[in-house]
This record gives C-alpha cells, structure tokens and sequence, in this order.
C-alpha cells in the first residue's frame, strides 16, 4: 500500500510537471503570436479613440533628396537631434531689453511659437524614416499640370482682377474660420491643434478635429450625392477592407484649395485608415485631380495615439468674427488713400 501510494505521487509529479511544461510553452507561442486588430462591437476594426499626426517629415521632399524614400537610422537620429535643439532655443526666455524690430519687419515671438506642435520625430513607417510625406510619385514631390496654381478658384479670381481684401469670399477659408484643415479629407499635417477623435458606429464613421472642431459624419456607404450637391469637407462615403477602413471624398467646394494642396471641383479623395498596433494608425491617402496634377499622389503618415490624460478641446477661431471687418475697412482705406 505505501509502495502505490510512492508510485501514484511519482506519477502526480509528472503529470503536474507535463502540465506546467505545457502551460509555458503555450504562453511562450502566444507571447510571440502576431498582433490581433481589436474588433467593435459590429465586427470592424477599432479606430476609436483621440489620435495626433505631429511629425516633422515634410510634405514634399527635398530635391537634394531625389528618389530616396528614406534616410538613415544615422541622419535621421541626427535629424532629430537638430529638431529638438530647435524647439529648446524657442522655449527660452526672451531678453526683455530687446530693441524694438524695425518698421514693416516681421517679428516672431515666443508667444506664436509655444501654441504650436513641437515636430521633434520624422514619420517612422515600416522600420523607414520618410524624407517626405509623399510617396507617389517617386521623386516625393506634387506632379503639377502647367500652371496649376492659377488653376483653382483663387487663381481664377487672382485672374479677373480680385484681390483677396476685396471681399470675404476672397480670402481663404481658415482666415474666415469656416474649416481647419485638421479633418478635411485628406487630413494634413497642421501647425497646431493637430488632434482628431474616431467614433464608429453600425453605419456611420465621425472624425472630429481639434482644429475649428469640424466633425465629418462618414457614411458606411457607396453611393455618394449629386455633383451640384458641393460641401466644405466634401461627400464621403466609406466601406471596409479587412483591417482598413476605406473613405471616398468627392463635391468639394473650390474654396477649400489651400497653400498646403491645391485642389479644383475635380478633386477626388481615397483614404485608408490601417491600425498597426493599439497605439498606432497606417493613415495613407490618394489624391486626384486632373486639372491641377499630372498623375494621383500618394500620401502616408502614422496617426499615434494621445497619451493617457490629453484630450481634445474646444476651439474658438475668431479671426473671421472679429478679424474680417478690420482687414477688409484697412483695404479700403487703402483704396481711398490710393486715389
């Protein structure tokens, strides 16, 4: 009897030992299982949540840079060095004996500085530090058609002879406070305020800037509205992909080209949105338009998440409430000066 009783705790040991042998190898497969794209509660990929695209990757690439589509590890560490080196000589305290600037010169203060998004990192995408923003064409650059700038609304009206204090209407749409460029479809890369907040829902799809606090309302669609039907963020309609949200803009107003992309009523926009990790969105866009660019440009960037306790908040624009009337009465005294 006490002889069984050996054996069955032999036998107990080993089958305890299997099993925790077991236990840790399947813990150490897991540990090592790719990353899963968390779901919603109706099944698709979880954008949701507060997210930024501060980088200090360029838009359009140097053409030193030619066809390179990254630099490396080396020159951009020393990139960024040189970029957080900046931003700590901007957040130094001014002399307060200063000299006053010279009449007409353009004096930057430390107050227009420390409102803005310190860009201190490059876009790191696919173990790549980008040279540009840009990634179709290859050069990095905008594919321009011949003369593209006089080309949308503001040229057009540059070329009959309006000039932009002539009227509100002339002036750019951010001046007069009616959209940021933080959630129009593409979503550039901005000075500041350069937060957007998801939320999915069973058939819509709500990006909220940070800046003017526009919220574009996407619907899980694919029929858009009539052409005439033009809108200051444009018509989108959006699908998934897999792990992709996919959003189509069309109907743009001709107000919204901007200095950052020049855009006509032709302007179409494809956007991608691609969690990468909990923290991390692969955001890339298409954009065309036949009268200002020769081919589509391709566009990418990573949307990181905000870090525990940052939040959005509201935005007061009141350059168009407040500021309008005074730039527009300075234009015409002006004029009268003139005469």
């Amino acid at each position: 009897m006490l002889s069984g009783s050996i054996d069955l705790s032999k036998h107990s040991l080993c089958c305890v030992a299997a099993a925790l042998a077991f236990i840790l190898t399947a813990n150490t497969f897991a540990s090592e299982s790719p990353w899963q794209v968390p779901r919603t509660e109706y099944g698709y990929p979880d954008l949701q949540g507060a997210w930024n695209n501060i980088n200090a990757t360029p838009i359009q690439r140097p053409r030193a840079l030619e066809d390179r589509r990254a630099y490396t590890v080396a020159e951009a560490l020393a990139l960024e060095s040189k970029f957080r080196d900046i931003n700590e000589q901007n957040y130094l305290p001014s002399d307060a004996n200063r000299e006053a600037p010279p009449i007409g010169a353009l004096s930057l203060t430390i107050t227009e500085i420390l409102y803005s998004d310190s860009k201190t990192k490059l876009a790191f995408i696919d173990g790549e530090y980008r040279t540009s923003l840009i990634v179709s064409p290859s050069n990095g650059r905008f594919p321009f058609t011949e003369n593209a700038r006089s080309k949308d609304i503001y040229g057009q009206w540059r070329a009959k002879g309006l000039k932009a204090a002539d009227g509100p209407e002339f002036t750019m749409i951010g001046e007069r406070c009616i959209t940021g460029n933080g959630t129009m479809p593409p979503m550039a890369i901005i000075g500041y305020n350069s937060n957007i907040q998801i939320v999915q829902t069973s058939d819509y799809v709500v990006i909220m800037g940070e800046m003017v606090n526009d919220a574009r309302i996407i619907r899980l669609d694919s029929v858009h509205q009539a052409p005439h039907m033009k809108k200051w963020l444009g018509d989108s309609t959006a699908h998934y992909e897999g792990d992709t949200l996919v959003v189509h803009t069309q109907n743009y107003r001709p107000e919204q080209s901007n200095m950052r992309l020049v855009s006509s009523e032709k302007l179409q926009v494809t956007e991608r949105f691609t969690p990468v990790s909990d923290n991390t969105i692969l955001y890339s866009f298409t954009v065309e338009d036949p009268v200002i660019y020769t081919e589509p440009v391709v566009f990418e960037f990573p949307l990181n998440r905000l870090a525990d306790g940052e939040r959005i908040y509201e935005f007061a624009c009141h350059e168009g409430n407040y500021s309008m009337p005074g730039m527009l009465a300075g234009a015409r005294r002006l004029e009268l000066e003139a005469k």
